[in-house]
């Protein structure tokens, strides 16, 4: 029989991540749209800041999420080699 408390987790991790695409999403087009607004849409160094941004923004979400979680007691998706 299927543990109940591990059902509901899961259903949880799948409905933050769907909402979390959704979001993602979201953010994008919102993001693309200001570019295109401030004449960078289109072109390659648009498209690249863009990027850099995204992948800062994400490292350093992640970072505090991980931090949160050690601070409650929980594990990390990830650890830093240095740490670990």
């Amino acid at each position: 029989m299927t543990d109940p408390k591990a059902m509901v987790q899961t259903m949880i991790t799948l409905a933050s991540a769907s909402l979390g695409l959704v979001a993602a999403l979201a953010w994008n087009e919102a993001i693309k749209a200001t570019l295109a607004l401030l004449g960078m849409g289109d072109n390659l160094a648009g498209l690249y800041s863009y990027a850099i941004v995204a992948t800062v923004l994400a490292v350093v979400v992640l970072t505090m999420l991980g931090r949160i979680a050690a601070r409650i007691g929980g594990d990390a998706a990830f650890v830093r080699e240095a740490e670990g």
